[in-house]
């Protein structure tokens, strides 16, 4: 990647601010790919935002990102975030990247890495991504819904090998805007080289596939003014912020344990694994792939199910838990006072912090 500089040294660890933070596991990968801190975070669903708190408890949360005024949120070398992913799942609403949505809460985080000017600038989302369509909003004065002229060549120029008019930049109804592109687009915007990378968990030995897009942005002018960004997305909410004491408090304060704890080593994912007879049994057809991530994980894993009299099984959340790759009691503590349904959404929208830092290491390569 162009103009990447040298980190930072250990003892001034960079800057992390986080969007749509969830339980932290896109922070966790962060932290350790970056050597760096998460110094304040945005996560609107108060349970999620009390996992959040217990384990860095240090950081407020700023809460909606819709009314946070950047001009008051402190500066960040690193700002990362995974932007709803509803509408541009292959599972989910595919109303596309655009205003009015939840996915199109992009653009809010599009302000903030405006405002902020960080470093660096980390997303992920869904595989969706990728073919969900992206519909920007008209500007002002502009009667072109698309914004392009019906012919990107002049009459009197004389188009050699190059692809005749009209424009095929992704815009056209045939080939629509994609939701990755319209992403891309606005970093380049803002003057930041990007990288993307698709990758499924079970890269990593994780038994689920999972897949999911990383971004990794750099940005291209050092100490950039705010040169601001083609706004083709509506106004933004300019509400003034939480003035930085209204985090969910968790129920006690315990001290971090060294990064290289918080998330598990990749060890020996393209190894034969030596599946035993017990596995067999219990997992079936699956006790290879249970084994895989049980000995990179370093524990074993959970019963998979929840048994009831009155419902039938449903997911553990235990067991998913370990399914991310998280410690033992990441989300599932009692102390943070989940109800299952809280844990079961929480996971379930959450980032494997290995895969995002393997991606992250990747494109940083």
């Amino acid at each position: 990647m162009a103009n990447q500089q040298p980190l930072t040294s250990p003892a001034a660890p960079l800057r992390v601010g986080s969007l749509f933070s969830g339980y932290g596991g896109l922070d966790l990968a962060v932290e350790e790919v970056f050597n760096a801190r998460t110094i304040w975070f945005s996560e609107i669903n108060e349970p999620v935002a009390r996992v959040f708190s217990h384990h860095w408890p240090d950081a407020p949360n700023l809460g909606d990102i819709t009314t946070i005024d950047w001009n008051t949120v402190p500066p960040v070398d690193i700002l990362c975030g995974g932007f709803p992913c509803q509408d541009v799942s292959t599972v989910g609403k595919k109303a596309g990247l655009k205003p009015g949505t939840r996915s199109g809460l992009w653009s809010h985080m599009a302000a903030a890495i405006d405002a902020l000017q960080p470093e660096w600038v980390v997303i992920e989302n869904v595989r969706g991504l990728l073919s969900a369509p992206a519909i920007r909003a008209n500007l002002e004065g502009d009667d072109d819904e698309q914004g392009n002229p019906e012919h990107a060549i002049p009459d009197d120029a004389t188009p050699r090998s190059m692809e005749p008019g009209p424009w095929h930049l992704g815009e056209t109804a045939t080939r629509p805007l994609r939701a990755a592109g319209a992403v891309l687009g606005d970093l380049a915007d803002l003057r930041y080289d990007a990288q993307w990378i698709g990758l499924p968990a079970s890269a990593i030995g994780a038994p689920h596939p999972r897949y999911r897009i990383f971004i990794l942005a750099h940005r291209a002018l050092p100490n950039a003014a705010r040169v601001g960004r083609f706004s083709g997305w509506g106004e933004f909410a300019t509400g003034e912020g939480a003035p930085g004491h209204d985090r969910a408090e968790s129920s006690n304060h315990r001290p971090r344990p060294p990064r290289a704890e918080r998330v598990p080593a990749c060890r020996g994912t393209r190894e034969p694994v030596v599946v035993d007879r017990a596995a067999i049994r219990r997992w079936g057809r699956y006790a290879e792939a249970v084994t895989r991530w049980e000995q990179i994980t370093g524990r074993a894993a959970p019963s998979p199910a929840l048994l009831g009299n009155d419902v039938g099984p449903r997911p553990a959340p235990a067991f998913v838990e370990w399914l991310m790759g998280l410690e033992l009691g990441w989300v599932t503590t009692p102390m943070l006072e989940l109800s299952v349904n809280q844990q079961l959404a929480a996971l379930g929208n959450g980032v494997v912090p290995r895969q995002a830092a393997i991606a992250l290491s990747q494109l940083r390569s």
